[in-house]
């Protein structure tokens, strides 16, 4: 055989171990399918039913990706949460319009294919769907050598839901209703630009330190069970997912015009994580707009649901309220300051 011959293997790109992948998520993706009608995973594009009991329904598609989230797990050379991630950070925008998420599709970019890699962000994505209740229908794995470095990779995801016209959320939001928060499972996907600055400037080994190996590793909360529960009962008016911006940010994009969300930033419930990051020479407002602070999501509700509404989450995501909806042109009104030592 002659050695100077050209591959495309000798290029850095593996095939026969992309197959592989593909055919592992083949396998496990058909465990769960029960007895849907099409398995789409390898062919060219994926298909799905559309719900009939909808009337009049509405199409919304999220994408999304989990930053720089990626490079702590690759710190701690463990991937098996941040597929959970993944699939979070769309379906819980999707579940802002009241849509109820049908299906997912992935995005794995990698400078070198990598089985065991793979295959523990693989099981997280799937674990997500399962958790959201929608299907993983297709994706996309690109070896791409050259322009990722050794050991790096990036992933996005992307979900369609649906909901019928008349139940497309934040519509109903109005003057005197409730503000309240749902707490977060920490740092949920956003804002580790700035923890990957603070480990390094303070040369924190993650694999030495418990603590933040556990917390930074967390996986995104995923609201859609209790969200689509509340939405069944009519119980809200409106949500907001607080992703990057966080609760000023989020909150203002759901806010009709001439209402104002008045919250009293006193009353949120920190978390051990956000208390260990404000020690660390970070101003409040920066906070504030960078990370969740310990609210990952927010409810608008009439007061008289209140209870009804409560009686929904798990005592660890109870919701509690942070303010109300006033007459105002500036949408948003921060009254308070978070008290880091509760």
């Amino acid at each position: 055989m002659n050695k100077s011959l050209l591959t495309y293997k000798k290029s850095g790109v593996d095939i026969k171990s992309a197959d592989k992948f593909v055919n592992f998520i083949s396998n496990i993706s058909s465990k769960k399918k029960g007895k849907k009608k099409f398995d789409n995973i390898g062919g060219f594009g994926s298909i799905s039913d559309i719900p009939r009991n909808i009337k009049k329904p509405k199409l919304v598609a999220c994408t999304d990706g989990v930053g720089t989230k990626i490079e702590i797990a690759n710190t701690i050379n463990k991937f098996d949460t941040i597929g959970i991630d993944l699939v979070a950070m769309s379906v819980n925008d999707l579940i802002v319009q009241g849509a109820k998420p049908l299906f997912f599709l992935d995005y794995i970019s990698i400078n070198k294919i990598d089985l065991f890699k793979l295959k523990s962000i693989m099981k997280g994505i799937i674990k997500g769907c399962k958790i959201s209740k929608c299907d993983l229908v297709g994706g996309e794995t690109a070896e791409m050598p050259g322009t990722y470095t050794k050991g790096k990779f990036d992933i996005a995801g992307f979900a369609v839901g649906i909901v019928e016209e008349k139940k497309i959320l934040n519509r109903k939001i109005k003057n005197n209703d409730l503000i309240l928060a749902i707490p977060s499972s920490g740092l949920h996907s956003n804002g580790f630009s700035l923890v990957r600055k603070i480990l390094d400037i303070k040369k924190i080994d993650l694999n030495k330190n418990h603590f933040l190996k556990k917390e930074l590793i967390k996986p995104t909360k995923i609201y859609v069970d209790e969200i689509l529960n509340l939405i069944s009962k009519d119980l809200i008016n409106g949500c907001a997912n607080i992703t990057g911006g966080g609760l000023e940010e989020n909150i203002k994009r759901i806010i009709p015009q001439n209402l104002v969300a008045e919250i009293d930033l006193n009353k949120i419930q920190t978390l051990d994580i956000f208390r260990w990051l404000k020690k660390n020479n970070i101003k409040d407002n920066e906070m504030l707009k960078t990370f969740n602070c310990g609210v990952g999501f927010c409810l608008v509700i009439n007061s008289k649901n209140l209870n009804k509404v409560k009686k929904i989450f798990s005592k660890y995501f109870k919701p509690y309220i942070i303010g109300k909806i006033i007459k105002g042109s500036n949408k948003v009104k921060l009254n308070g300051k978070i008290n880091w030592s509760k």
